[in-house]
C-alpha cells in the first residue's frame, strides 16, 4: 500500500530546520562544530551540505585526520533519526575501541 491509499502524505521535509536540528544533536552529542563540519578531538567524523532539497552528509568509519567516508543524503524525518542514532552508535563504538 502506499501513502495514497490512506488519503494523506507526510509533511515535507524541511532541510532548513532539520539543518538546525541535527546540528544541536551532533552538538549534544560530543562534537564540535567546525562550519558544515563536526569534530570529536580534532579529528574530523561528520561533514554536512545542503543540496536542494535534501542534505548531504559524509560520517568517518573511524575518526582521523583524512578519514574514509560514508556517504548518505536525508531526505526524510525518519533518515534523519537514522542518521542520528547512526552517529551515536559510532561515537559508543569509538569510545570502546580506544
Amino acid at each position: 500500500m502506499s501513502e495514497e491509499d490512506f488519503g494523506f502524505a507526510p509533511p515535507p521535509f524541511k532541510t532548513d530546520a532539520a539543518w538546525v536540528q541535527i546540528g544541536r544533536a551532533l552538538r549534544d552529542l560530543g562534537l564540535a562544530e567546525r562550519g558544515p563540519a563536526f569534530e570529536l578531538r580534532g579529528k574530523g567524523v561528520v561533514e554536512l551540505q545542503r543540496d536542494g532539497g535534501h542534505i548531504a552528509v559524509r560520517l568517518a568509519r573511524r575518526p582521523a585526520l583524512t578519514p574514509d567516508w560514508d556517504r548518505m543524503a536525508i531526505r526524510t524525518a525518519t533518515e534523519q533519526r537514522k542518521f542520528i542514532d547512526e552517529v551515536r552508535k559510532r561515537l559508543a563504538r569509538w569510545e570502546r575501541e580506544d
